[in-house]
């Protein structure tokens, strides 16, 4: 239907079996509107293929098809549904009436009508018609800028949780890329997973877009630690390995700090998670709880293979990058271990795809 600027005339379809009539309707609207004259509701139906007006005039006594067929069929399509229709009859009585008003007509004219009458509904049907364009319109407008506005907040959000995360973890000088290699890393286990049903149930109710957000805080905790520490390039002491050890506490204080000034506790939850149980082992010797097996949540032993790898294939002040096969090597050697034996098992079956987003991602320094 046509949607042009309301000083632009309007296209009328008047559709009637008898010829007095279809003149006498045109002679009446002829000098406001564009009137296309039809015999038939066929007729209608043809010309609807390739032109479809502001709006549709219909007799409701025809031959062949009556308007109420015609009508039904107006409705049932798409294309037409949305075009207004004015029943024209002879008749008066009001089950007729209802009927046309049932079937989805928006008036209904008795005939003989008088030009100005006849002028003035449909003058009234198509402001009304004008005015719900608008409207959708208005919405759709709005409902964009709203999108716009999120999207915006959105990207701030993970910028500054980007920026943030990464300036945590140069501290410790670690080579750059880190957070954004994590991310995808986990990415590729939780794809893997939905692939190859590996804890499927559990992971089906994730927002995953949230889940690897939030991977950008595992190490939020270091933010704690002495440099002298961080960047130590020899063997810690005893103390000093207690010191790293509760960047994992400390990084759930600060997660449960952020909680406090907001509603979004979702996003927070997994952050929490992957705070607190990325340093636990499957058989029991992480920490900082020293929880074992599954009592470990999913997520923390997720990351924990992420995270080992990417330690293990960077250069770190203690320690020099290994290959892609000997971090590979050092995981599964650590099935049952270190990390669940299903999640080092599906490691195996998608380790090329870690070497490929290692490699796509730079390793400079902070």
């Amino acid at each position: 239907m046509s949607q042009s600027n309301p000083t632009e005339r309007k296209t009328v379809f008047l559709v009637d079996d008898n010829v007095t009539n279809l003149t006498l309707g045109k002679n009446a609207l002829a000098d406001r509107y564009n009137v296309f004259t039809l015999n038939s509701g066929a007729r209608l139906l043809k010309m609807l293929e390739k032109n479809v007006p502001d709006i549709i005039l219909l007799d409701v006594e025809m031959p062949e098809m009556d308007g109420y067929e015609v009508i039904k069929l107006l409705k049932g399509k798409k294309e037409t549904a949305d075009i207004p229709v004015i029943f024209l009859t002879a008749k008066t009585d009001g089950t007729s009436e209802l009927r046309g008003l049932s079937l989805g007509a928006i008036d209904y004219i008795t005939k003989p009508f008088t030009p100005p009458l006849l002028l003035k509904r449909i003058e009234v049907h198509l402001l009304v018609e004008s005015q719900k364009h608008e409207l959708v319109n208005y919405n759709k407008n709005l409902q964009k800028m709203v999108d716009d506005k999120t999207k915006m907040v959105v990207e701030l959000k993970n910028a500054i949780l980007k920026t943030m995360a990464e300036l945590v973890e140069c501290r410790d000088d670690i080579t750059g890329g880190h957070i954004e290699r994590t991310q995808k890393y986990l990415g590729v286990m939780i794809e893997a997973m939905q692939k190859f049903n590996v804890y499927a149930d559990e992971i089906e109710p994730w927002d995953i877009g949230l889940v690897l957000q939030s991977a950008q805080l595992h190490d939020v905790g270091k933010i704690s630690i002495r440099d002298s520490i961080l960047q130590k390039p020899g063997k810690l002491t005893d103390q000093e390995f207690e010191e790293i050890k509760a960047h994992t506490t400390f990084g759930e204080k600060i997660i449960d700090k952020i909680r406090e000034n907001t509603p979004e506790h979702a996003f927070l939850e997994h952050a929490k998670i992957l705070v607190s149980a990325h340093h636990e082992k499957w058989d029991g010797s992480g920490y900082p709880k020293g929880i074992k097996g599954r009592d470990i949540p999913l997520l923390g032993r997720l990351m924990a293979i992420v995270d080992v790898y990417d330690a293990l294939v960077s250069e770190r002040p203690y320690k020099r990058k290994l290959s892609h096969e000997e971090a590979v090597e050092i995981i599964l050697k650590g099935r049952g271990s270190h990390f669940d034996p299903e999640i080092a098992d599906l490691f195996a079956k998608v380790a090329d795809e870690f070497k490929t987003v290692g490699d796509s991602i730079g390793k400079d320094k902070c």
